[in-house]
């Protein structure tokens, strides 16, 4: 049976103790990474290796996977977190530096000339650089709500996939609570709304109820100040008790079963020899001895 989510504070541990769930963490971040801190939590709760409180997560992970990653003892990589980051116009140290970064990181449009056209949405932001690793591998837009998202992020989401003239296929990942499934609702009658002419194909692929029972996903109380939990069935469940692996597999399994893998390897056959001349236009440009 699934415990339930509690709050008490922690007991203070011995050195022993503490030993032994910093090898628990450094065990499953080997096994899992890149985790958030969330799912990292929920790795060591399943493993026996924590209570599940609230306190273990906040006075025991949180502060254990700072201290370690300071310390050197797991790398820092091994954490996402995608929630905070910089604004900063693209910028280069010389001509010869923009060609050379271009040819690095240049990538052919994968899904030009693919048949369908496809999408991953999330509810959460902090788990985007969990499934960035896989998204990023197959071109595919990763698209973060970061919650109820707004109009115009919808209208904007609807109107880009309007103008691609293909069939949509949009898969979206959320918490199994009141709201989490209320934005699934509210994401895809958005999209519909503001794209009513395309054919549009809406999977919720995670949490389902299915999910949850099959994988015995921990729970946590459904917030009863929560507006929509009125005829919510049971406990809630959030999208980070997933592993990464799993989700990663679940996005790529998604992803895969659109792909015309002859279209693909046609698209990458030109994205080398497109790679290839800009390497001949940086060799050239560093031959004429020109002051890039």
């Amino acid at each position: 049976m699934t415990p339930v989510y509690e709050t008490r504070p922690t007991k203070r541990r011995s050195r022993a103790e503490m030993d032994t769930i910093r090898q628990g963490i450094r065990q499953a971040l080997a096994e899992i990474q890149p985790a958030t801190v969330r799912q990292t939590f929920y790795q060591l709760v399943s493993r026996g290796v924590i209570s599940k409180t609230e306190g273990e997560y906040k006075s025991t992970v949180v502060r254990m996977l700072a201290s370690m990653r300071r310390s050197g003892d797991i790398p820092f990589g091994w954490i996402a977190d995608n929630t905070r980051w910089m604004r900063k116009p693209v910028s280069h140290s010389s001509l010869s530096d923009m060609l050379e970064q271009s040819q690095r990181f240049y990538r052919r449009a994968m899904w030009d000339n693919q048949p369908v056209y496809v999408e991953i949405w999330l509810e959460k932001d902090a788990l985007s650089g969990v499934l960035y690793e896989v998204t990023a591998e197959f071109d595919v837009p990763l698209m973060v709500t970061r919650g109820y998202p707004s109009i115009s992020y919808l209208y904007d989401a609807a109107e880009a996939i309007a103008e691609t003239g293909k069939p949509a296929f949009l898969y979206y990942f959320g918490d199994y609570d009141p709201s989490g499934c209320d934005i699934t609702r509210a994401v895809e009658s958005g999209i519909r709304e503001f794209a009513p002419n395309t054919e549009i194909h809406f999977e919720r692929v995670a949490v389902t109820r299915e999910q949850i029972d099959g994988w015995a996903l921990p729970t946590r109380p459904t917030k009863q100040t929560d507006s929509r939990s009125v005829g919510f069935d049971g406990d809630s469940v959030e999208v980070d008790s997933i592993p990464p692996a799993t989700l990663r597999d679940l996005v790529r399994h998604r992803i895969v079963q659109h792909i015309d893998r002859r279209q693909m390897a046609a698209s990458r056959a030109i994205e080398g020899q497109e790679r290839e001349t800009l390497r001949n236009i940086i060799a050239n440009m560093g031959n004429a001895g020109g002051a890039l």
